[in-house]
Formats: C-alpha cells, sequence, structure tokens
C-alpha cells in the first residue's frame, strides 16, 4: 500500500483534454456540462513534517470533491489496487446509467460495489461464509459475489440476484467509501472491450465524460488483470467468475484454510 500519512493533492483543469481529437469524439454533450477537474495525489514522508507546496492542499479536499461529485450523480474516475476504474454512486439509478453509457458497456454485463469495511457488506449481501474469511482476503484484489439484499438499488444489476463486492487494498478509495456513507458502482476506466488501465493518461479519452480523475499514478499491478471475482453465493462452495490477478492465493485461501470445494458447474455471472 502507497504511504498515505499525508496525501497532498494537485488539482489541473484538463483543458488539454477538451482540445483533443480523442476527448472531441467522446465528450458529446457532457463535455459542454462538465469541466473536469485532474487531482492528483502526492504522497509525502510519514516521518517526517509536511511541508507546504505551493498550489497544493491536504487530502482532505481531494476526498471533500470526490464526494460532492459522487452526490451531484457525477460519474468519477479512480485508482484503485489493481487497475484504474471508474465508480458512482450505487443508489443512484441515472448514475449507475451513466456509467453504462460513458463506457459503451452491455446493459446486462453487471457492475460490482465496493464498500468501505467489511462490516458494510452485509448490509448489502447476504453472506454465507464466516467473517474470518472476508478479513483473510479483503481489503485486497479480489471480488466476492453473493446473494444482493433488498437494501441495494433494484435498477443495479436488475437481471440478477447477486452482487460482487470489492474492498479494495487503497486507503483512499477506502476513506471514500466511508465518507459516501454508501457504497461505489465500480467498474474499469476503459471503453468496454478495451484494454484496462494503470495510468490515468490511458483513459484520457474519458475525461471529457467524468466530473474528477484522481490520478495515484502508476498502479503497481501491471498485469492489468483486474480483481480476481469469485462467486461465494453457495454455502460450501465457490466458483472462479474470473481468474484475475489473485487467483492461486485465493484459491489456497478457500481450500485449505476453509475446507471449500470448487463447483464448477457454477459461472454465470460475468
Amino acid at each position: 500500500m502507497r504511504p498515505v500519512c499525508n496525501i497532498a493533492v494537485e488539482l489541473i483543469k484538463s483543458r488539454r483534454a477538451h482540445s483533443s481529437a480523442a476527448a472531441r469524439r467522446v465528450g458529446g454533450e457532457m463535455c459542454k456540462e462538465l469541466k473536469t477537474k485532474v487531482l492528483r495525489l502526492l504522497p509525502q514522508n510519514c516521518t517526517g513534517p509536511s511541508v507546504h507546496q505551493e498550489g497544493h492542499t491536504d487530502g482532505a479536499e481531494v476526498l471533500s470533491c470526490m464526494v460532492k461529485a459522487l452526490k451531484e450523480g457525477h460519474v468519477v474516475g479512480v485508482p484503485t489496487d489493481t487497475i484504474y476504474g471508474l465508480a458512482c454512486l450505487t443508489q443512484n439509478s441515472e448514475a449507475v446509467k451513466k456509467i453504462y453509457d460513458i463506457k459503451g458497456r452491455n446493459k446486462n454485463k453487471p457492475l460490482a460495489i465496493c464498500v468501505g469495511e467489511i462490516h458494510d457488506i452485509y448490509k448489502y449481501c447476504k453472506v454465507k461464509v464466516k467473517e474470518a474469511l472476508l478479513a483473510d482476503l479483503l481489503p485486497g484484489p479480489v471480488t466476492l459475489v453473493f446473494e444482493r439484499s433488498e437494501v441495494l438499488n433494484t435498477d443495479l444489476n436488475p437481471f440478477t440476484s447477486l452482487v460482487g463486492v470489492r474492498i479494495p487494498d487503497h486507503y483512499f478509495m477506502r476513506r471514500l467509501c466511508q465518507m459516501c456513507a454508501e457504497p461505489l458502482a465500480l467498474t474499469s476506466a476503459n471503453i468496454s472491450s478495451h484494454t484496462s488501465t494503470v495510468a490515468v493518461h490511458e483513459f484520457q479519452e474519458l475525461w471529457p465524460k467524468l466530473a474528477v480523475v484522481v490520478d495515484d499514478g502508476p498502479i503497481g499491478d501491471h498485469s492489468r488483470l483486474g480483481s480476481t471475482v469469485v462467486d461465494l453465493s453457495v454455502l460450501g462452495k465457490y466458483s472462479i467468475i474470473r481468474p484475475g490477478c489473485a487467483l492461486s492465493s485465493t484459491v489456497d485461501v478457500l481450500e485449505h484454510k476453509y475446507g471449500m470445494s470448487e463447483d464448477s458447474g457454477k459461472n454465470d455471472l460475468v
């Protein structure tokens, strides 16, 4: 995990994105409405004093800006522990629709939700595994799929009774979820079917459609595989939906520590 004792930010108006050919192609009408901000996270030395830098402010302002944008129904670009993502408030149906439109994503493909703490999972999912198992896998590069609870927005993935939930091993994302006091709908920051992104410039063509983009530099997982997605909705069984970047370690925990067996016939949430 990156140092987070002090997080500084650099606010950059992304006028370059608006003037680029890619931005004109993708931006459309939303480009007229949004003036995208790029918030650059700059980790500082946790053991030393915070040094004022001209044009910078503390991490609280970044979080405040992000929460405001999300509460207003916008979609934002965020870093995670695996790849960059697009996020909005799960309980906001219009914002969820925007994510699909921005990505050009098939409406029958689900979005995962992202929460800040393990206890939040129980509000939105019907959990059939021990809490210790959740703690062994989360926070981390794993998406766990459970039956959804009635509290979750019915417009989110209305075609399935299941939902995938993430707690990224990323301080900023966890704190953002906590401050929003509700889950974020989360998907990769790219045009649907295109390569996943590990740096903000790689999805610059989407910036005009986003209210805020948080730049945390290049993400360490250059495999671009994203999280490992595992279905735990059947008692005592697991099913790998997407191998992702943490397959081996996830299966090891499920089988060797908790004695679960693979349900190879169940793999319908992609």
